[in-house]
């Protein structure tokens, strides 16, 4: 359509003898005149006031070279305007969980003990039994979108790498990330020995986060699990301790890509709300958490990315965390309901 605008103004500027006279109904004017006599316009009956928004794009072309973004606002003006995802379904806009749950804990003070600072941090053992985990929640309700990026991206490195070659890989990204967490564990708690330490500030991951350790400070708790009693799921969490004055649950997490904004981050803000809310309702914790962050280290020692979470962001994944658990709870009972006897 535009090739054939153009077309038609190319004949208009070719044509002897054309002329447009200034008239208040047109919003632009352009006036061309080969002779002393006007001539008929066979041109002179279109409705120049209808189309001149569009004859004005067009002219304003000329003279210009094309590019693809001039190419790109083109087919926007004549095509509208490109639409590169689906929009959300209206149910999943306003969905509410049907057991609304706190995140807060009202009978727990949200003051920290200054007596902990001085102690040992929690490090209580993950047991083993029927109550889901938050991993296992967050792997059984993830959307058909999710899994179809996680498969296409797992079939590209498998036709990359072999199948064989991809499982060495993600043995050696679990290994990464099991030495980080040990690493960490050695160095922010205080029975850590010192030369450990030292050796531990050679890796590249340790170097990724120090500008964010200077921040971290009064660690209550290291690798240590916790449980909701009444929403019954458990969890390991990494870390919890200060950070800016703030108590956080901190999540450490290791990538070979940089991740800049918290939405790079996929699910990794509803695993910190739901440990924040376990924290909050198990009694083996006497003090409360309202924030989180999430770390994310690299291997190559460029700088960390911290994604601080306030109270308010961590009551808004809170939300979307209960409601797939709900989601959760719902699947396994109808899979229990379909199972023989």
């Amino acid at each position: 359509k535009m090739k054939a605008v153009q077309t038609i103004c190319r004949q208009l500027r070719n044509s002897k003898g054309f002329f447009v006279e200034r008239t208040p109904s047109v919003g632009f004017s352009t006036s061309y005149s080969c002779g002393r006599k006007k001539k008929m316009n066979p041109y002179e009956e279109v409705d120049q006031g209808k189309y001149s928004d569009l004859v004005q794009s067009v002219l304003s072309f000329r003279g210009h070279a094309q590019t693809p973004e001039s190419l790109f606002e083109e087919d926007t003006l004549l095509y509208g305007p490109v639409s590169k995802c689906k929009p959300p379904k209206q149910d999943e806009e306003t969905r509410v969980t049907e057991n609304w749950f706190p995140l807060l804990n009202p009978e727990k003070s949200l003051k920290p003990n200054a007596t902990n600072d001085a102690t040992i941090p929690l490090k209580i053992p993950l047991q083993r039994n029927k109550i889901p985990s938050v991993t296992r929640v967050l792997q059984q309700t993830m959307t058909s979108e999710q899994i179809f990026y996680l498969e296409r991206w797992k079939q590209r490195m498998i036709l990359e790498l072999g199948e064989d070659g991809f499982a060495e890989y993600t043995s050696n990204i679990f290994l990464q990330g099991k030495q980080f967490h040990e690493a960490l564990e050695s160095i922010l708690s205080p029975q850590g020995n010192v030369k450990e330490r030292d050796e531990n500030l050679t890796s590249g991951y340790i170097e990724s986060i120090q500008h964010i350790l200077k921040d971290v400070s009064g660690v209550r708790a290291l690798e240590s699990a916790v449980q909701h009693e009444t929403l019954k799921y458990v969890g390991l969490l990494d870390c919890v301790a200060e950070y800016q004055d703030k108590l956080c649950v901190i999540d450490w997490k290791t990538s070979e890509k940089p991740k800049p904004f918290i939405r790079n981050t996929f699910d990794n803000p509803l695993q910190v709300v739901a440990y924040v809310g376990a924290i909050n309702n198990d009694a083996n914790y006497s003090f409360q958490v309202q924030c989180g962050l999430i770390v994310v280290a690299y291997k190559d020692g460029s700088p960390a990315h911290p994604h601080f979470m306030d109270t308010q962001l961590c009551s808004q994944y809170w939300a979307k965390w209960l409601l797939r658990l709900e989601e959760y709870t719902k699947k396994e009972k109808k899979q229990n309901i379909q199972k023989p006897d």
